[in-house]
């Protein structure tokens, strides 16, 4: 199985082709293919050590390839040590990934508190320290594509679906003049129901005006 890995990622090299022009070939070194099936499975054992870091902090951890979330629970009162306990966290996973030839995007990172109205409103911290810099905390963030607002109230989610699906609809409506009905309703699978579909799970238990 190792030698087997290893053929997969060793003996590659690449090119970059510019106004016609092609560069030198050069070993590829370090990483692993993109688009490949193995590529994101080898990202996730390669870095699966974060998640004992993070455990270290008593916080939580996802991950999804490079995508990953710390999670953390706290009450109002307590959420100034919460946001030093994350920072802490941050700091050591960061210094593994340098270790690890890996990179922290600070400017890629977002925080976002979740609870009610109420509790979001009582909460006095607006920035959190992530590094040598501070991150701004968000109204709603981006998560493999479904965008998590503070009260999981999932209605920006729902905008951006509508937003989009809207935005195509446009694009393929001058279709049907030139092209089959069977074409229009492809094109309306692939652009339209599509998006209505993905992750349709998390819109479970919405509002009547949101499911409208």
């Amino acid at each position: 199985m190792l030698a087997w890995t290893t053929s997969f990622v060793t003996g590659r090299t690449q090119q970059v082709l510019y106004k016609g022009c092609l560069s030198a070939v050069q070993p590829v070194q370090y990483g692993v293919p993109q688009g490949s099936v193995l590529g994101s499975i080898l990202f996730v054992l390669y870095t699966a050590e974060i998640s004992r870091i993070v455990a270290q902090h008593g916080l939580k951890f996802h991950q999804y390839a490079d995508d990953s979330q710390i999670y953390v629970a706290t009450s109002v009162s307590e959420v100034h040590s919460a946001t030093d306990q994350l920072s802490r966290c941050l700091h050591d996973v960061y210094v593994w990934m340098s270790v690890s030839r890996l990179r922290l995007n600070a400017s890629k990172t977002q925080v976002l508190w979740l609870g009610s109205r109420p509790n979001i409103d009582r909460l006095s911290v607006h920035e959190v320290p992530v590094l040598s810099s501070t991150v701004g905390v968000v109204g709603s963030a981006r998560d493999l594509g479904v965008v998590i607002d503070s009260r999981l109230s999932m209605a920006d989610h729902v905008a951006s679906v509508c937003h989009s699906a809207y935005y195509h609809l446009r694009q393929i409506r001058p279709t049907p003049q030139s092209s089959s009905r069977d074409a229009a309703q492809t094109l309306v699978l692939a652009f339209i129901s599509s998006r209505l579909d993905y992750c349709n799970s998390v819109l479970y238990g919405i509002t009547n005006n949101l499911l409208q």
